[in-house]
């Protein structure tokens, strides 16, 4: 029972008791494992596109982006502090020497170097001289760059001559791209409060830039990750966790919360992308192709999606030629077989059912080794087979079957999404109803040095699009290039061009 102090405090968080009740139930039932079927393949899940289809969905994305809203979502919300994982842990006396030693030695390549020689010629001394901590501490603490403290996007990634560009200066490059509709380029990241003044710097400086350079409108707008997505905090014996003050404990909610975010953007196609995996100019081609077919497929799948609901409305029964073609049309795209003989009274509403729904086209790379979620036929709570990005997480460890189809995966997902949030009439999906809650995570964490529970919602692009409908495409490894440690913008993909 929470008291009236506990009460208030989640009415202002926008949290409301059962919600309370919920997740502690989470915390002592578990969350559903996963119930894989097999991995999703290509011919078998994941479409390979043929250079026809290729110019045939860029075509048609070509044509439809020059009239209708178009918005790019990146989520960009946080810090960098596990980028620079290796320097604390050197800092500390704790870390690789060798790893250390790797990256100065070749500090000169990382496009934020000239910033660094500057900071040292600031306080009138020469980096040259310098020993390693003294390099490493003015890259990530407050007397130099600060990037240890900065979010991920404000970090210089690229060098182009003279000049350097952040991650989040590379997505409005790469957006306008492809992302320009009406002659404007949509822009919407999510970040977090304590950042939010230097974005707005960033963004206005960016708009002031890039409006003259390319004669575009650019409109950039943010949000933050919403309080009432916070997840409570328990102990090891699913209590919930009180502060000094006597309140509740809470954690965010991971990047599921994000899902929140996403409902409120009100536009016809919306590209996904995550901060960190940009490219620069020269390997932008690539990337812009496949962003472009994959939104043709989206938009060709959508209009097939429209025509068949109009014309289910529009009718009271239906010929087997008819329904040999949607059946056809459901199966090869959607992975939906309908069954033999529904009868017409009920025909129209199993349709809708299944495809009256959000849609997303997910960009699918070869498994190169990479962690993180992978393509999969998961069977539901219904018996019913779908196609669902799972992370490792969501499979029962105990499972030996479980843990082999796992293991099979020939894919991987980079976050690479388009998505359509309307229906067929064009008003907005409540992209709430169609995630699947019972699918998120628990970790454990550490809360005034004892050991307590944490609950992430359902992944954005697992559990929180769980009912969308779902199209798998191969992308080629070469548009997956992430950043995930220092280290990794020493890769070809991230230094200028030979």
């Amino acid at each position: 029972m929470l008291n009236q102090k506990q009460l208030e405090q989640i009415r202002n968080l926008g949290i409301d008791e059962e919600m309370i009740n919920s997740q502690v139930k989470i915390f002592k039932d578990g969350f559903n494992y996963a119930n894989l079927s097999k991995p999703a393949t290509l011919g078998d899940g994941i479409i390979k596109a043929s250079d026809k289809d290729i110019e045939k969905w860029t075509k048609i994305y070509d044509e439809f982006a020059v009239n209708s809203r178009i918005e790019k979502f990146v989520p960009a919300s946080g810090a960098a502090t596990r980028m620079f994982k290796t320097f604390y842990k050197y800092i500390e006396n704790d870390g690789s020497k060798d790893e250390v030693e790797n990256i100065l030695k070749n500090i000169k390549k990382f496009a934020f170097y000239d910033l660094l020689n500057t900071s040292f010629t600031k306080d009138g001394k020469n980096i040259q001289n310098a020993d390693n901590k003294e390099i490493l501490n003015k890259i990530i603490n407050k007397n130099g760059l600060n990037y240890g403290n900065f979010p991920k996007g404000l970090i210089c990634f690229h060098k182009y001559g003279n000049d350097a560009r952040t991650a989040l200066e590379e997505h409005v490059v790469e957006g306008l791209l492809y992302a320009i509709s009406k002659g404007s380029l949509k822009l919407h990241f999510s970040i977090s409060p304590e950042y939010e003044n230097i974005f707005k710097n960033e963004f206005k400086t960016l708009i002031d830039k890039y409006e003259k350079l390319q004669k575009a409108k650019i409109e950039i707008n943010y949000s933050f990750q919403k309080k009432s997505t916070d997840t409570i905090a328990v102990d090891m014996n699913n209590n919930p966790v009180i502060d000094e003050n006597g309140l509740l404990v809470f954690r965010p909610g991971g990047h599921g919360a994000l899902l929140e975010n996403l409902n409120e953007i009100d536009a016809d196609v919306i590209f996904i992308k995550n901060i960190d995996n940009v490219v620069p100019d020269y390997l932008k081609p690539l990337t812009v192709r496949y962003k472009k077919t994959l939104a043709g497929l989206l938009l060709h799948i959508k209009q097939q999606i429209t025509d068949t609901l109009a014309y289910l409305e529009w009718h009271d029964s239906y010929t087997e030629k008819k329904r040999h073609e949607i059946g056809s049309f459901m199966e090869t795209y959607l992975g939906i077989k309908v069954p033999d003989g529904i009868d017409n009274t009920i025909y129209a509403g199993y349709i809708k059912s299944k495809i009256d729904k959000p849609i997303r086209i997910c960009g699918i790379v070869k498994n190169a080794g990479e962690p993180g979620g992978g393509p999969f036929w998961v069977i539901n709570r219904k018996g019913e087979l779908s196609l669902q990005i799972i992370e490792s997480s969501q499979v029962d460890p105990s499972n030996k079957k479980q843990q082999e189809i796992l293991k099979s995966a020939t894919h991987f997902n980079p976050v690479d999404l388009v998505c359509y949030t309307k229906d067929y009439t064009g008003h907005k999906f409540n992209l709430l109803k169609y995630r699947d809650p019972y699918s998120g995570f628990i970790t454990e964490k550490t809360y005034n040095g004892q050991k307590i529970k944490a609950q992430e919602l359902p992944g954005l692009w697992n559990g929180g699009m769980s009912h969308w409908i779902t199209l798998f495409v191969e992308v080629p490894l070469e548009t997956f290039n992430p950043v995930k440690t220092i280290e990794d913008l020493l890769r070809k993909e991230h230094q200028p061009k030979d």
